[in-house]
């Protein structure tokens, strides 16, 4: 088994899903904790995404993926401080499926965990469900205004932050 968490870093539960930690005994190198800084935003998961989750699923090749997917990472969040909007979450949807049609005949399963603004999660959720489904969007109405909040674009010290976690990744060993 392999889990992968994009997160932010030190929020919940505290002192927990450190880059260090990686599984242990049998199951060492089985986690991978990406503990992104609060104010990360669409830029910041994306080049996570492709230059962690990636590049771990592939060196696995899993049978299928599962996702919890939680929208405590979205820019109305009012207990966790990042800035994905429902863009972010459609497009890092349409790249699991992408790779779950590469790697495990399109074998994808979602549930939905976390997220806590009654006003911004359907929005977030209702992208993930159209990607899935490849429906056409539905207009996001406060996309325009949580777009354009500062740290939106991938910012330095995300990126070394990325760059460190890919770093530790071993081919992962199926079970």
């Amino acid at each position: 088994m392999l889990t992968i968490s994009l997160h932010q870093d030190n929020a919940f539960p505290p002192d927990s899903g450190k880059v260090t930690e990686r599984g242990s005994g049998a199951g060492e190198g089985s986690a991978v904790n990406v503990p992104l800084p609060a104010g990360t935003g669409d830029g910041g998961y994306l080049h996570a995404f492709d230059q962690v989750v990636a590049p771990a699923l592939r060196a696995f090749g899993p049978e299928v993926i599962l996702v919890a997917s939680g929208f405590d990472g979205s820019a109305m969040d009012p207990l966790a401080r990042q800035m994905l909007t429902s863009e972010g979450y459609r497009s890092m949807t349409n790249r699991l499926k992408d790779l779950a049609a590469e790697l495990c005949g399109g074998r994808i399963a979602m549930v939905h965990e976390g997220g806590y603004s009654p006003q911004y999660v359907p929005f977030c959720g209702l992208a993930v469900l159209e990607a899935l489904s490849d429906a056409p969007a539905f207009a996001d109405p406060f996309l325009p205004v949580v777009s354009g909040y500062a740290g939106q674009d991938l910012q330095p010290h995300q990126a070394q932050l990325v760059a460190e976690v890919a770093a530790l990744l071993d081919p992962p060993r199926p079970d």
